[in-house]
């Protein structure tokens, strides 16, 4: 396009939510206003923001309409796409289902949404022929959501695994480098910005599970199915498994690990022990990283800012380009919303391959910690224990202090097992004489 041509088209747009996301979005937009125009063909005009209260705003120095009432944005004719920024499920849902029926098209970072409600809103969108983009609903400036989309789908997912949490993944690696607990690391986080004030979402694995969901049904062509997901947090590791962790060679980071097997997939998200040379292993902070392994290319890896006011944003607006982009188009053109034309409902209800599997079925290696009373045999009942379940040994590691009650720290790194069978042994060894409280197990995974 020359310098002379002058872009005549307009689309008017309106945010609901301007925190620290919704108003990343207008810097964004402001900021590269005419790359953006250049790259559409159409000139964007933030017409209204709605904000819960803006108190402490001068609204007459910002160049949009303010409103508390975000339904002056989703009934407004001259709006053609709705930004929800609010995030949770209520308003939200309620907000897009109206604007979409108003024959808005759509644009959220709201993967709790989508993980919960996607199936109903992605039902609606095509309905009345609008369009719902979320890729900022997963892993923040990484646009690991197009890759599986359409970068990647030429190929069989085998494997779709992350660090798709930066506040977890910021505790482990500062756990890991400053030998710190975990309290004392949670408070250093929440002094930072990186962690709420009740962190339960993000430390519990919820946030990672929400995310994963959305891989996931990306792809393997499943539904979105957030409640058959595994979902484990890191509140239980120790700084005495970070150091074991290490002597044997490996990190701890939280994954979310979507994987093909014969018999169905594993949804599951939980801390994970992972060898230190691995490229995941590498990652730490509040980054984020996707590891998508397929049939064609191989191991794929996506690193970036998981989260953060402008990484966000790009995201979102990349998202709005793409929506600006595909107005002229016939809507039957356009990419489904979870990279598949038919999700695999019919593959569900008559094949059983596609089916999430319960978790005792899912196959892991383990990292085991547990005390024992320094008693002659206890080593032999516990690997008769193991053994019997059908759970092979990797290695043994038995520390030679013993604590002030004359307990001996041992740890035990199994071979790939399925969990049933683990669990099973776990319950066996914590009833016997010789254990000494609880047991600490942690999957490991081989990247």
């Amino acid at each position: 396009m020359s310098k002379n041509h002058e872009i005549q088209k307009e689309i008017q747009i309106g945010i609901i939510g301007y925190g620290t996301v919704g108003s990343g979005v207008v810097e964004v937009l402001e900021k590269n206003n005419d790359e953006i125009a250049r790259r559409t063909g159409y000139q964007v005009k933030i017409k209204t923001v709605a904000r819960r209260n803006w108190t402490g705003f001068d609204c007459k120095k910002l160049n949009f309409h303010c409103t508390e009432n975000p339904r002056e944005i989703v009934d407004d004719p001259e709006i053609s796409v709705v930004l929800e920024l609010i995030g949770g499920e209520e308003p939200a849902r309620s907000l897009i289902i109206q604007a979409m029926k108003n024959s808005k098209h759509i644009i959220t970072a709201n993967k709790a949404l989508i993980a919960e409600c996607g199936e109903e809103l992605f039902q609606i969108a095509k309905e009345q022929g609008v369009s719902l983009s979320y890729e900022a609903a997963v892993a923040g400036g990484i646009p690991v959501i197009k890759v599986l989309r359409e970068a990647m789908s030429g190929n069989k997912i085998d494997r779709v695994a992350g660090i798709i949490n930066g506040t977890c993944n910021f505790i482990l690696s500062e756990m890991q480098e400053k030998k710190a607990d975990f309290q004392e690391v949670l408070h250093q986080a929440q002094e930072l910005g990186y962690a709420e004030a009740d962190p339960s979402f993000d430390i519990d694995g919820i946030d990672a599970a929400h995310k994963l969901t959305i891989l996931a049904s990306l792809a393997f062509g499943v539904p979105l199915q957030f409640s058959k997901v595994l979902v484990e947090g890191i509140r239980n590791i120790s700084a005495e498994d970070i150091e074991n962790a290490a002597e044997l060679g490996f990190v701890i980071r939280h994954l979310g690990i979507a994987r093909r097997r014969e018999n169905g997939i594993e949804l599951r998200t939980h801390p994970t022990l992972i060898n230190e040379d691995a490229m995941l292993a590498r990652v730490s902070g509040v980054m984020n990283a996707v590891q998508i392994e397929g049939n064609a290319v191989g191991k794929t890896l996506y690193y970036g800012s998981g989260a953060g006011k402008l990484p966000t944003a790009s995201a979102v607006v990349a998202d709005l380009i793409d929506t600006i982009r595909d107005l002229d188009d016939d809507r039957a053109s356009r990419i489904a919303p979870l990279g598949y034309s038919e999700i695999a409902y019919d593959t569900l209800s008559k094949h059983n391959e596609l089916s999430p599997l319960a978790p005792d079925e899912f196959k892991s290696a383990f990292y085991l910690r547990l005390g024992v009373k320094d008693e002659v045999g206890t080593l032999a009942q516990i690997t008769k224990i193991l053994a019997d379940n059908d759970i092979s040994i990797a290695s043994i590691l038995q520390k030679t202090e013993l604590d002030t009650d004359g307990i001996v720290p041992l740890i035990i790194l199994t071979d790939p097992v399925i969990e049933k069978n683990m669990n099973l042994a776990v319950a066996a060894i914590e009833n016997l004489p010789q254990t000494v409280g609880k047991l600490q197990k942690i999957r490991v995974g081989k990247f």
